[in-house]
């Protein structure tokens, strides 16, 4: 959601000497509203045991905001070997990394069962024959198909290439009881930014009722299920938050509800991203141009390569501009310097009027900001900060350098010569 009032007390009173020190663009985090909404997403589900957040790492792979997870007692929701690595070197082991990858190769396997092991989360049953040795702990993720409808970002599960179908399911755990493991968990991933709570309630009974049509079939018992990430966030002011505690009252009483049938209960896992550091971030740029042609274009020193989610999904984004009259309100199109017309963190927005040097504030960039940057055009991705709860500022990635642009360009000459064959026909030419 836009900055919070806590929030914007925290940062805007010191964003000039931040801006003074670091200079523009940056993206900086606010680690007081993390924490705060790890302490509420722990206390949603506390009458859940066992219940843990595997934060996904794809939403803010920086190792700063891993530390700050990890001291929260989260794990690591993992989607490829760096990520894995990240993981790793913030003190993520075993039972706290969940890699969970598709089309994964077997050295992918091979690394995410190394140095202390994963929670291997297979997205097909013939990736079992790829694993380098029969895990302790397995996991499927599971695709219900037509059974289930996809919230409208993820779109339909049976057009999905993730996961086992829902007629491979039990013959997938079959495979894996028959390789002598003993130890079961079930994923399933169907929303992205989804504010409606019930349908992740719908989600966890889901996989409750599969959890039981499996042990019945098989005779297994599940240490855990994982509902996957998906937890939306209002981007728009006027959008309704997701209720976290009416979604943590329900899932425990579905849980309550399968105990009272089983005799058990297994634990609660999901691996929110995007609610968890989402809101808590903000893109700092400086306006360094103002256009006027058909319509009116600010041009700031930020771009695509900082923040894609406007030009790739035209998703909104709010903007604010510190310190400028809020009741003189001009329509402009916010845009940055990529050979693009989609370069454009907003189309005809009313804002602030906005001179050179003002400083432009675009929120919710703490999750898939950063992280899906690029350098199409030569464009280099800005630092990071994180603004700590003791009021300092940390440099937590510096800003990308020509030399880093370049750097692949750099290497050991490598040339597959010639076959015989293709040497003999050049020379007959």
């Amino acid at each position: 959601m836009p900055m919070s009032n806590a929030f914007e007390n925290r940062l805007l009173p010191r964003l000039d000497d931040i801006v003074a020190h670091f200079g523009t663009p940056f993206h900086i985090y606010d680690e007081t509203g993390i924490r705060e909404t790890g302490d509420r997403l722990k206390k949603a589900f506390s009458a859940i045991p066992g219940f843990r957040e595997f934060f996904a790492v794809k939403a803010l792979p920086n190792p700063a905001i891993l530390a700050v997870m990890a001291d929260m007692g989260f794990g690591f929701d993992c989607s490829s070997v760096a990520e894995l690595i990240l993981g790793r070197r913030v003190g993520g082991c075993g039972d706290d990394l969940m890699f969970t990858a598709n089309n994964t190769t077997r050295g992918d396997f091979a690394t995410a069962m190394a140095d202390g092991g994963s929670i291997v989360n297979l997205d097909d049953i013939s990736l079992i024959d790829k694993l380098p040795a029969p895990p302790d702990l397995i996991c499927f993720r599971y695709n219900p198909g037509d059974r289930r409808t996809g919230n409208a970002i993820i779109g339909r599960p049976v057009e999905a290439k993730y996961g086992v179908s829902h007629d491979q399911l039990v013959h997938a755990y079959q495979k894996a009881k028959d390789l002598g493991i003993r130890r079961f968990g079930l994923h399933t991933m169907l929303a992205s930014n989804e504010r409606d709570y019930t349908y992740m309630v719908q989600t966890a009974s889901m996989l409750l009722e599969q959890v039981e049509r499996v042990s019945q079939a098989l005779n297994v018992r599940f240490e855990f299920i994982n509902i996957g990430g998906g937890l939306g966030i209002p981007y728009r002011p006027a959008d309704e938050p997701l209720n976290l505690e009416a979604m943590g009252q329900a899932i425990t009483a579905r849980f309550d509800a399968f105990d009272g049938r089983n005799g058990y209960r297994p634990r609660l896992f999901m691996e929110s991203g995007r609610f968890m550091t989402g809101p808590h971030g903000v893109l700092v740029t400086t306006a360094i141009n103002r256009k006027e042609i058909y319509r009116t274009y600010v041009g700031v020193d930020a771009c695509m390569s900082a923040l894609m989610r406007p030009g790739m999904y035209n998703a909104y984004h709010h903007i604010t501009v510190p310190g400028s009259a809020a009741d003189a309100l001009q329509v402009v199109d916010v845009v940055g310097s990529l050979c693009e017309n989609n370069d454009k963190f907003a189309i005809q927005r009313q804002l602030p009027a906005i001179t050179g040097g003002d400083r432009v504030v675009i929120h919710d960039t703490g999750a898939h900001g950063h992280s899906m940057g690029f350098n199409y055009n030569g464009k280099l991705r800005p630092k990071e900060l994180l603004l700590k709860t003791d009021g300092t500022v940390d440099l937590i990635r510096r800003e990308e350098r020509l030399e880093d642009y370049f750097a692949t360009l750099s290497f050991t000459p490598d040339r597959l010569p010639a076959s015989a064959t293709e040497a003999f026909t050049q020379l007959a030419n």
